[in-house]
């Protein structure tokens, strides 16, 4: 059956494509994007502040990744409500957060249990979307232009046409069958746009579970990719690719597209720990010389680089100091322009005000 953009795209094809995917521009690419991806992890795995850079990185995948679909937070509003008691959080602030605890959720699961499945599909939907939501059974959806005039796209419909397709993406994402693993990247974040499986939510879903392969596949050790920043930006190339190969087969452009997403964007992740590092050493050599020594200590300095904005309870928690010596210590470095102290509600934050401009570009 010839594809019909307002039909439902029940026949759409099983993985692997029938096409050839691994043409010679497709393969360089790839190679271009591994190596990119290597560095990243590289750097990743001996890198000093890990987890700051990953949760950072993590929070902008979820930023860009809920921009795509319409949701828009600012860093500011995120960074605040990790950071310090903001009171009410803004809905798109709490939309874009439960996307990182998706993320955050779906690499912890699949360290336990190394099966990207469609049970793992449907918890990462339900964390995006705060429900109990499942796989779309009710006929009806239609993905339609940015003006809603016309449909682009009809997804398959059919709790069990539905089921069978996610059976067949699962059984690919697990199969050894010799392909790149990167080109299988971009043939898996495809799939499951074209099936298109829940009510809502699939964009920020199929993103994560991208990323997850990845990790599986050992190109990544951890979340540290924004893949969304690169897709945000040609979110009209993104969407158009998209549909050529659902209406013309068009394999390659959308392949090209994705693997230089991701080659842009581990450059970018790797430029932003080597950034982080510098700029963390910096503040260390400038506390030393510049805080009376009671002051100091390596581990104050790294409590700073955990999150942009820091409180007194922090370093409490952390065994530094004591509630009144802790918020000497911050005065301190608040003295020197290390951090600025700022009033939120009836909370005093102290804002690195470097680390938080490094980590919103």
């Amino acid at each position: 059956m010839k594809f019909d953009r307002n039909r439902p795209f029940n026949n759409l094809p099983s993985l692997p494509p029938g096409a050839d995917v691994e043409s010679k521009p497709v393969l360089r690419q790839a190679v271009a994007a591994s190596r990119a991806l290597a560095e990243l992890k590289g750097m990743a795995e001996t890198s000093p502040n890990q987890a700051l850079l990953v949760n950072a990185l993590m929070l902008q995948e979820a930023k860009a990744g809920s921009e795509i679909d319409g949701v828009f937070a600012t860093n500011g509003a995120l960074f605040m409500t990790l950071g310090a008691n903001a009171g009410r959080v803004a809905p798109a602030t709490e939309e874009v957060l439960r996307y990182r605890a998706a993320l955050w959720e779906g690499y912890s699961t699949l360290g336990k249990h190394p099966v990207l499945s469609i049970d793992l599909f449907i918890a990462i939907v339900r964390t995006i979307m705060n429900n109990k939501t499942g796989i779309r059974t009710t006929p009806g959806a239609i993905i339609k232009n940015g003006s809603g005039e016309k449909a682009v796209y009809t997804p398959p419909e059919g709790g069990k046409i539905i089921r069978d397709k996610l059976k067949n993406l699962e059984e690919f994402i697990h199969a050894e069958d010799g392909l790149d693993p990167l080109i299988k990247t971009a043939l898996i974040q495809y799939q499951f746009e074209a099936i298109h499986p829940f009510p809502d939510g699939n964009g920020r879903a199929g993103r994560i579970i991208t990323i997850l392969f990845l990790i599986h596949s050992g190109l990544l050790n951890v979340p540290a990719l924004c893949l969304s920043k690169a897709i945000v930006k040609r979110k009209d190339d993104y969407y158009r690719l998209l549909r050529r190969v659902a209406g013309k087969n068009r394999w390659k452009p959308w392949i090209l597209f994705m693997l230089a997403a991701v080659e842009e964007t581990a450059a970018f992740a790797r430029e932003r720990f080597l950034l982080v590092r510098d700029l963390m050493q910096e503040t260390e050599e400038r506390a030393r010389r510049e805080l009376p020594s009671r002051v100091y200590s390596k581990e104050l300095i790294e409590l700073l680089f955990r999150r942009p904005y820091c409180k007194i309870a922090f370093l409490v928690d952390a065994g530094i100091a004591s509630r009144n010596i802790a918020s000497d210590y911050l005065n301190e470095l608040a003295r020197i322009n290390i951090v600025r102290k700022e009033k939120i509600g009836r909370e005093t934050v102290y804002l690195n005000d470097r680390l938080y401009e490094l980590l919103s570009k």
